[in-house]
């Protein structure tokens, strides 16, 4: 089988499609806020129509908690964060049952995990039974308390953020906790350019301020179908379990990407498809897929991000690409 060839950034040449122009109206109002290297932006927005996650993890004062802000404005969308403390405990972030004396029942009362757009500032500063407690809403989009089931509000979109250089009362993320991330991004700092640029735009007011809603719940709703639409043709399946079994056979490695991280980067690779303007996906989109994707599933022995990359990386380069 052969792969679908691209032309002009779309199928066939044609002009956009409505979901191109709502991704771009989405797109620039997250710019007006956000400075943001443009492939890191489609890889945040890629993990929103993909149904994931996503984890933030740098140094502060970079903008993780202002991309979060900024998708929640651009979106018309209800916006909870969570600051997580070690005292932190998992009711305060479900929610849970409170008396209520006029009716004489238990009632459940909603925690601020129930929004469309959720930040979870310093995700790893909560002890690992707070942790826990949002496993649940991650990977199936519900919380149970006492007993009963509460369904999340959808689209239901999780931002984390940790610091990696303050270790001081931090709780390292287990691997299952890191596996619910769909994605996993260091934004970095910004170019000398951009960073004169960010002085400007917060000379005279906060530039979150001009952020206003682009796109609503029910475009997005329909964007994330979009993109479940998306074709991958065998070969590209194939090529990304390749990538998938040679994270597990390599010997710095001792833990692999799953079978979950396989679907997972496919989800991704759909979205970014989108993104481009295609209804099929090609290996340049695993290809920006998969450090994003992978490099936190790894398990390495000396337990470093940095070799996870290299690792990534190394993979990339020595598994055969799928041609024509």
């Amino acid at each position: 089988m052969t792969l679908p060839k691209l032309v002009n950034g779309h199928k066939n040449g044609l002009p956009p499609s409505p979901q191109q122009k709502t991704i771009a109206r989405l797109v620039n109002a997250l710019r007006g806020a956000v400075v943001i290297d443009d492939q890191k932006l489609r890889l945040i927005v890629a993990a929103l129509l993909a149904k994931g996650h996503v984890l933030l993890e740098d140094v502060p004062g970079i903008g993780k908690t202002l991309v979060a802000k900024a998708l929640a404005r651009s979106i018309h969308a209800t916006f909870k964060r969570i600051q997580c403390t070690p005292d932190l405990l998992p009711g305060d972030i479900t929610g849970g049952a409170i008396y209520n004396q006029r009716e004489q029942k238990f009632e459940f009362v909603q925690g601020p995990i129930f929004g469309n757009i959720v930040l979870v500032d310093e995700i790893n500063r909560a002890s690992p039974r707070t942790q826990s407690s949002l496993l649940e809403s991650m990977a199936e989009g519900q919380v149970t308390s006492d007993g009963f089931t509460h369904t999340l509000p959808q689209p239901f979109f999780i931002i984390a953020t940790q610091n990696p250089v303050e270790m001081a009362g931090t709780f390292p993320l287990p691997e299952a906790q890191l596996d619910r991330f769909l994605v996993a991004l260091n934004l970095g700092y910004p170019s000398y350019e951009d960073e004169v640029g960010i002085l400007e735009r917060e000379e005279h007011a906060d530039p979150l301020e001009s952020v206003q809603a682009a796109v609503t719940l029910e475009d997005i709703t329909a964007l994330q179908n979009a993109a479940r639409a998306v074709d991958v043709v065998r070969p590209l399946k194939e090529y990304i379990v390749q990538l998938s079994v040679a994270t597990r056979t390599h010997p710095d490695v001792v833990v692999g990407v799953s079978p979950r991280g396989g679907a997972a980067m496919q989800r991704l690779v759909q979205s970014l498809a989108l993104i481009r303007g295609r209804t099929f996906a090609t290996p340049d989109d695993v290809k920006a897929a998969a450090p994003a994707v992978m490099a936190h599933r790894l398990l390495t022995r000396d337990r470093r991000l940095e070799t996870a990359h290299e690792i990534i990386a190394q993979v990339l380069n020595d598994v055969r690409v799928p041609v024509e």
